[in-house]
């Protein structure tokens, strides 16, 4: 459970990282990765909005900030 949550986390850094670079300069790094295949650029973000639905949901049951103060 560990490593699922480390790897949506780092997939999530990942889209934001390419989303700024896109953001700034107009490239998509995405799209190019992808070779301009729009089924590899929808499975990405597919697989990015999962990690962020899985992300809310960990934090919301596993309560990581709950000794927090």
């Amino acid at each position: 459970m560990k490593l699922t949550c480390y790897t949506c986390v780092a997939n999530l850094v990942i889209l934001g990282i390419c989303g700024g670079v896109y953001a700034f300069t107009g490239f998509d790094i995405i799209a190019f990765l992808s070779f301009g295949s729009t089924v590899a650029y929808r499975v990405f973000y597919a697989i990015c909005a999962v990690s962020a639905l899985f992300t809310i949901y960990s934090l919301i049951i596993f309560k990581p900030f709950k000794g927090l103060k």
